[in-house]
């Protein structure tokens, strides 16, 4: 990742609607949430949600997929590593044992054993 991709991933997050959208949508992963879903669980307008969403997708954050009448949209957890491992690369000057705790924060969240965030 380059600095123009993570600017443009961290400019669409700098949004409410946008942020709480990218969340839910980690949450709901791997199964995803149609697209009018997404609207009236945030209650946000249909347009405005696609808007919303046509903005994460391009920042590389979400990816839809069409099944049948309905675009199934689904977090991008890739682009996610991508832009953490940007925003973590030369984590405390190289300074390993400084990011330790932030690693230890992540972890617990994210083992396959524990329970969602």
């Amino acid at each position: 990742m380059d600095n123009t991709s993570a600017i443009a991933a961290l400019g669409a997050l700098a949004q409410p609607t946008r942020l709480d959208t990218f969340r839910l949508l980690v949450r709901h992963e791997p199964e995803g949430v149609p697209a009018g879903e997404l609207a009236r669980l945030l209650d946000v307008p249909q347009n405005t949600m696609s808007a919303h969403l046509a903005t994460l997708s391009r920042a590389g954050l979400v990816r839809g997929e069409r099944h049948s009448r309905s675009i199934i949209y689904r977090a991008d957890l890739q682009g996610l590593k991508e832009l953490t491992l940007f925003l973590l690369k030369d984590c405390c000057g190289g300074s390993a044992e400084l990011c330790a705790p932030l690693i230890a924060e992540l972890t617990p969240c994210c083992a396959p054993e524990a329970k969602p965030c």
